[in-house]
């Protein structure tokens, strides 16, 4: 209850004429919003004293967790999950050494992609191209519903889903190969994606559209490196998040590290301020928050290297930086990219008003978010 009245206490801060460039945030008040900017993963089925996720979030105030089931950089299945119990201590404890409370979140697609299995004890749905292919929308919705009642019963809150990219290259590795497209007609992706959007909120849980502005043609894996679609991208491809935009029922979005020199000649999507806040935001009208792909995929790390990709996302107009720690594992990773965005910060090379711009929007999903965690 502490924490749901703190954070309502600071939104109305934020809302208020004390948020106003006149008045000058504190350097504790620049290092909590700078914190809430970043989400990151970890190594544990449990947080003890030693974790360096808890200096990340006592130290550095970062904003989210993104939980995982599986440790690539190990090649291993011990991660962050092994069953409801464990689960439901794990976020409760990362929660108990935050001020503000977190974002936790886990790719809970359905099908192939999720981090909660049946073999730990947890309900499972189908992939989205097995509800795209039943035809059948209200199956959508009960698969967002149990997704939802899943993920709430052990203290998840944001789950990144769904996909909503349309299948325009069954060959495509990282989307059609994993039934990650509901379809290939973007009016179809659209439907059951705020289908499977209504049965999450039916239990509290922010949804993430993802891969803007569309993933489907890729012929690559931008886990891997640099990823060019300009070539097979469909502007119909927008279609999906347009809508579902539109129809306010968008929590966030997240980005991909795509090239596309149809929308820009020089910069991956996640880097890319035509399409951020280009497209998305100014001609899509999109508000809410804007989270970047995973920040140590290939396409962004390999080309661009740490602190400058933090400095082009941010830039861009994204609001949180994400870093799975998975792909390559590194304690206290979240200290590190908040360290170099205060960096930045003191370099000029990004503002404390654009800072603010992303904690506010942060902060007011997270109001709402609690809110409808309450009513749910």
């Amino acid at each position: 209850m502490r924490k749901i009245l703190l954070i309502f206490m600071v939104l109305g801060v934020v809302l208020s004429g004390c948020a106003s460039k006149d008045i000058s945030p504190g350097p504790s008040e620049l290092d909590v919003m700078i914190g809430q900017m970043v989400m990151v993963g970890f190594r544990g089925l449990e947080v003890k004293g030693e974790n360096p996720v808890i200096s990340d979030i006592r130290d550095s105030h970062i904003g989210g967790i993104v939980l995982f089931s599986k440790d690539c950089a190990l090649n291993s299945t011990v991660r962050n999950i092994a069953g409801p119990a464990q689960l439901a201590k794990l976020t409760s404890d990362l929660q108990g050494y935050s001020d503000i409370p977190l974002f936790i979140a886990v790719d809970q697609e359905g099908g192939i992609i999720k981090r909660l299995t049946g073999e730990m004890g947890f309900p499972e749905t189908p992939s989205a191209a097995e509800l795209g292919n039943s035809g059948d929308v209200h199956a959508a919705l009960r698969a967002g519903q149990v997704i939802g009642r899943t993920l709430k019963s052990v203290g998840i809150n944001m789950d990144f889903a769904p996909v909503v990219d349309v299948n325009r290259n069954a060959a495509n590795p990282v989307i059609a190969a994993l039934q990650r497209s509901f379809s290939d007609d973007p009016r179809i992706v659209s439907r059951f994606a705020e289908s499977f959007i209504d049965g999450l909120h039916s239990e509290g849980i922010l949804s993430c559209l993802k891969h803007f502005p569309g993933h489907g043609s890729s012929r690559g894996d931008s886990h891997l490196g640099f990823t060019d679609v300009t070539d097979s991208w469909n502007p119909d491809e927008l279609y999906p998040f347009s809508k579902i935009i539109s129809d306010g029922k968008a929590d966030m979005v997240m980005t991909a590290h795509i090239f596309n020199a149809r929308l820009d000649r020089k910069k991956p999507a996640t880097l890319s301020r035509k399409v951020i806040h280009g497209l998305l935001r100014r001609k899509m009208g999109f508000e809410g928050i804007i989270v970047t792909d995973d920040m140590q995929m290939k396409a962004v790390s390999g080309e661009y290297g740490f602190k400058e990709g933090i400095y082009r996302a941010v830039k861009a107009g994204a609001d949180i930086l994400l870093f799975g720690n998975n792909l390559i594992y590194e304690p206290g990773l979240g200290s590190k990219a908040v360290a170099n965005l205060k960096k930045l910060v003191r370099e000029g090379k990004i503002t404390e008003r654009r800072i603010r711009k992303s904690y506010e929007r942060i902060m007011r999903a997270k109001a709402e978010m609690l809110s409808a965690a309450s009513r749910s």
